[in-house]
């Protein structure tokens, strides 16, 4: 098992440059995890994409459920004084702090392309590998 971020997520739904490295690291690792905060982040991500017209919204309603789908089983809710004991000792946010307390959590790696995540926590996040 492995936690995810929700622009790996994006990246995995959302055809791109980064779709190729999505879909290896699922084959790879099909068991991923994230903290409930994916949701609303996949959304907000997913709404960008209907404002800019890329996406419908029945195609974006489609995407959620799918990605909720992958995750079913898989979505914590992360402690509130370890998300913000990591985000002190850091210069990242809260949010990111929540996928990363969750894979201390679940004695796992975080991946991500979160250049700033891979820096300040080189021995529990993984970058999402370039193909």
């Amino acid at each position: 098992m492995i936690v995810v971020d929700s622009n790996v997520l994006a990246y995995l739904y959302l055809p791109g440059k980064r779709t190729a490295d999505a879909e290896a690291l699922l084959d790879q690792d099909p068991e991923w995890a994230a903290p409930v905060l994916w949701r609303s982040q996949f959304r907000n991500i997913l709404a960008g994409y209907m404002r800019r017209k890329i996406l419908t919204f029945e195609q974006a309603c489609r995407l959620q459920n799918e990605a909720e789908d992958l995750l079913a089983g898989s979505e914590f809710e992360v402690d509130s004084r370890a998300v913000l004991e990591l985000e002190r000792d850091s210069d990242c946010s809260a949010y990111d702090c929540e996928f990363l307390a969750l894979a201390i959590r679940l004695d796992t790696k975080l991946v991500t392309a979160d250049k700033k995540m891979l820096r300040a926590f080189p021995t529990r996040t993984m970058a999402l590998a370039a193909g």
